[in-house]
């Protein structure tokens, strides 16, 4: 073989496999194209999915049936309590949420008490978060039965039964409808086939769920929140703790010079049918 033909052949050899490697090496580049775009494809599937959430979360259901006497946007609030009372105590408190069961075993006599003497009204927000955070459904389950008490007309005597038979948060007998229905044999004439039909249906579920999602897209993160005419006063109002003296002090302090209410026991009463408005969530540090 002549030198001209061997260096023809080396140059067609070289020739070819720099080809080869000219074709592996796209081959790969397509391949990472691929893999980054579905990479990206996912990221931006996720993104949508997220922000559908958070939209979904950021707008409070229109509960189909809410209790009758409930009050504010889409009627959330359950208030106890007259309805011209000078002052307004605003509370957010989960069933199964240890600290709620702490405050009203400690202070449901004197708020009671405030509530009967046409001095205060009770808006309560029945939040149901800790279902999500321990499992179980007590929060949500005993939500709806306070809805229930609520729609008879027996919310006040239910919940001060429910919080002074409150398990440990991390027992779900709340979770248990028979539970619920055993503990409203406590409370004289809440015990009626509705009542029970009401929390075996489970029928203000998705008035439970509304109530929630307005907890989630407010400012607060915790329970219990306690406002006293929008100001924050649990623990502590400024510098002051609260304790049973103190809150009766500041209620009265709001009061002065005001007209009370109509006094009378807001206990066992036909289901208020107040229509005074209310702010679902009042603003920290506005006075009422």
């Amino acid at each position: 073989m002549s030198e001209k033909n061997r260096d023809g052949k080396r140059t067609a050899r070289e020739r070819m496999l720099e080809e080869r490697a000219a074709e592996e090496a796209k081959s790969r580049r397509n391949k990472k194209l691929a893999v980054g775009g579905s990479v990206l494809a996912v990221i931006v599937v996720a993104a949508v999915v997220g922000v559908v959430v958070q939209n979904n979360r950021s707008k409070p259901e229109t509960p189909v049936a809410a209790p009758a006497g409930t009050i504010g946007d889409k009627n959330l609030v359950i208030p106890v309590g007259s309805p011209d009372a000078p002052s307004t105590l605003t509370v957010y408190e989960d069933p199964r949420c240890p600290a709620c069961g702490a405050f009203e075993r400690e202070f449901s006599p004197t708020i009671d008490q405030l509530e009967d003497q046409g001095k205060l009204v009770i808006n309560y927000h029945i939040v149901s978060f800790i279902d999500r955070s321990l499992g179980g459904k007590g929060s949500k389950y005993a939500a709806n039965a306070l809805a229930c008490a609520q729609d008879a007309g027996h919310f006040r005597d239910y919940h001060d039964v429910l919080y002074r038979n409150q398990p440990d948060e991390t027992n779900d007998a709340f979770g248990d409808k028979a539970t619920l229905i055993s503990l409203s044999k406590q409370v004289t004439g809440l015990d009626t086939p509705t009542f029970e039909a009401c929390v075996n249906d489970n029928r203000f579920s998705g008035w439970v769920s509304a109530v929630q999602q307005d907890f989630d897209k407010s400012s607060f993160k915790s329970t219990p929140t306690v406002l006293l005419n929008g100001q924050p006063v649990y623990p502590k109002n400024g510098a002051d703790e609260i304790t049973p003296e103190n809150l009766v002090k500041w209620v009265d302090a709001a009061n002065q010079g005001k007209t009370l209410g109509t006094p009378g026991s807001n206990g066992q009463t036909p289901a208020p049918t107040s229509t005074a408005s209310e702010s679902n969530n009042p603003s920290p540090g506005v006075t009422g």
